[in-house]
């Protein structure tokens, strides 16, 4: 089994070779009349829905700011449960919540490095 240095060299190189595929992507890309047209007539269109869409927000009044102070509230209650359940279990506790049907949920935990220097 590969050790954990290992296995993050792979990560990066593979991360480094995706970067330079993507990159020649973008350049073919670039060089196609007919996709730049494409791109043009989308932007007026995203210009378009987004008018739409403000209007939309506006004729909603509360209810819409209401939905946009949940989703905060849902974030914060997210970052919660993760907190909540990471101290349960380094206490060694078991880890699980029921829903209003009774379905067991478990946690998924997740490790992610960050450069620090």
């Amino acid at each position: 089994m590969k050790d954990l240095q290992e296995v993050f060299n792979d990560l990066q190189l593979a991360k480094k070779e995706s970067k330079e595929i993507r990159k020649e992507y973008r350049d073919t890309l670039l060089q196609d009349g007919q996709y730049q047209a494409l791109l043009e007539e989308l932007n007026k269109l995203k210009e378009t829905k987004k008018s739409h869409e403000m209007a939309a927000q506006r004729d909603m009044g509360s209810r819409w700011e209401k939905l946009e102070d949940l989703k905060t509230e849902v974030k914060s209650l997210q970052e919660m449960i993760s907190d909540i359940s990471l101290t349960n279990l380094v206490d060694g506790k078991t880890v699980e919540v029921r829903d209003e049907y009774d379905a067991l949920y478990e946690p998924v935990y997740t490790v992610a490095f960050k450069k620090t220097n």
